[in-house]
Protein backbone atom coordinates (compact mmCIF):
# COMPACT_ATOMS: atom_id res chain seq x y z
CA UNK A 1 0.00 0.00 0.00
CA UNK A 2 1.45 3.38 -0.91
CA UNK A 3 -0.13 5.23 2.04
CA UNK A 4 -0.77 3.63 5.40
CA UNK A 5 -3.48 6.25 6.01
CA UNK A 6 -5.50 8.46 3.71
CA UNK A 7 -3.87 11.93 3.39
CA UNK A 8 -6.02 14.79 4.65
CA UNK A 9 -7.80 16.79 1.96
CA UNK A 10 -6.66 20.39 1.57
CA UNK A 11 -9.22 23.13 1.11
CA UNK A 12 -8.99 25.16 -2.07
CA UNK A 13 -8.28 28.85 -1.75
CA UNK A 14 -10.48 31.41 -3.53
CA UNK A 15 -7.73 31.96 -6.07
CA UNK A 16 -7.45 28.23 -6.80
CA UNK A 17 -11.24 27.94 -7.16
CA UNK A 18 -11.29 30.89 -9.57
CA UNK A 19 -8.45 29.41 -11.62
CA UNK A 20 -10.23 26.05 -11.73
CA UNK A 21 -13.43 27.76 -12.90
CA UNK A 22 -11.53 29.59 -15.68
CA UNK A 23 -9.84 26.40 -16.88
CA UNK A 24 -13.17 24.54 -16.80
CA UNK A 25 -14.84 27.34 -18.76
CA UNK A 26 -12.10 27.37 -21.39
CA UNK A 27 -12.24 23.58 -21.78
CA UNK A 28 -16.05 23.71 -22.09
CA UNK A 29 -15.82 26.49 -24.73
CA UNK A 30 -13.28 24.49 -26.75
CA UNK A 31 -15.44 21.35 -26.59
CA UNK A 32 -18.54 23.31 -27.68
CA UNK A 33 -16.61 24.90 -30.56
CA UNK A 34 -15.29 21.53 -31.77
CA UNK A 35 -18.75 19.94 -31.59
CA UNK A 36 -20.31 22.86 -33.49
CA UNK A 37 -17.60 22.72 -36.17
CA UNK A 38 -18.01 18.94 -36.57
CA UNK A 39 -21.80 19.25 -36.84
CA UNK A 40 -21.84 22.14 -39.30
CA UNK A 41 -18.79 21.43 -41.49
CA UNK A 42 -19.69 19.55 -44.69
CA UNK A 43 -16.29 17.87 -44.80
CA UNK A 44 -13.76 17.83 -47.60
CA UNK A 45 -16.09 16.14 -50.10
CA UNK A 46 -19.24 18.16 -49.57
CA UNK A 47 -22.40 17.18 -51.40
CA UNK A 48 -22.94 15.69 -54.82
CA UNK A 49 -22.74 18.38 -57.50
CA UNK A 50 -20.91 19.48 -60.65
CA UNK A 51 -19.90 16.01 -61.82
CA UNK A 52 -18.80 14.72 -58.39
CA UNK A 53 -20.77 12.09 -56.49
CA UNK A 54 -20.61 11.46 -52.73
CA UNK A 55 -22.65 8.55 -51.36
CA UNK A 56 -22.92 7.57 -47.70
CA UNK A 57 -23.23 3.79 -47.40
CA UNK A 58 -23.59 1.48 -44.40
CA UNK A 59 -20.35 -0.14 -43.26
CA UNK A 60 -18.99 -2.13 -40.37
CA UNK A 61 -17.97 1.08 -38.58
CA UNK A 62 -21.33 2.78 -38.99
CA UNK A 63 -21.04 4.55 -42.31
CA UNK A 64 -18.64 4.99 -45.18
CA UNK A 65 -18.25 7.45 -48.03
CA UNK A 66 -17.98 6.63 -51.69
CA UNK A 67 -16.68 9.65 -53.57
CA UNK A 68 -15.86 10.01 -57.25
CA UNK A 69 -15.45 12.80 -59.78
CA UNK A 70 -15.20 12.94 -63.55
CA UNK A 71 -15.04 9.66 -65.44
CA UNK A 72 -15.04 7.65 -62.20
CA UNK A 73 -18.32 9.34 -61.18
CA UNK A 74 -19.83 8.65 -64.62
CA UNK A 75 -18.89 4.96 -64.31
CA UNK A 76 -20.29 4.82 -60.75
CA UNK A 77 -23.58 6.32 -61.89
CA UNK A 78 -23.79 4.14 -64.99
CA UNK A 79 -23.44 1.08 -62.71
CA UNK A 80 -25.91 2.50 -60.17
CA UNK A 81 -28.64 2.84 -62.79
CA UNK A 82 -27.87 -0.60 -64.27
CA UNK A 83 -28.04 -2.51 -60.96
CA UNK A 84 -30.63 -2.97 -58.22
CA UNK A 85 -28.51 -3.58 -55.09
CA UNK A 86 -28.78 -1.35 -52.02
CA UNK A 87 -25.66 0.73 -52.74
CA UNK A 88 -26.87 1.39 -56.29
CA UNK A 89 -30.24 2.56 -54.95
CA UNK A 90 -28.42 4.90 -52.53
CA UNK A 91 -26.21 6.25 -55.32
CA UNK A 92 -28.98 7.12 -57.80
CA UNK A 93 -30.28 10.28 -56.02
CA UNK A 94 -26.71 11.51 -55.61
CA UNK A 95 -26.04 10.90 -59.30
CA UNK A 96 -29.10 12.98 -60.14
CA UNK A 97 -27.85 15.80 -57.89
CA UNK A 98 -24.50 15.69 -59.70
CA UNK A 99 -26.26 15.83 -63.07
CA UNK A 100 -25.16 12.33 -64.03
CA UNK A 101 -28.38 10.63 -65.08
CA UNK A 102 -28.21 7.65 -67.48
CA UNK A 103 -28.64 9.87 -70.54
CA UNK A 104 -25.96 12.32 -69.32
CA UNK A 105 -23.47 9.58 -68.38
CA UNK A 106 -23.35 7.88 -71.78
CA UNK A 107 -20.26 8.77 -73.88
Amino acid sequence: MPFPTQPAARRLTRRAKRRLAWVGGIVAAVVIAVVAWAALSPGSYGGSRAGCVTVTVPSSTGGGLLHACGSDAKAMCRNAFARTDKISRLARPQCRLAGLTPAASSP
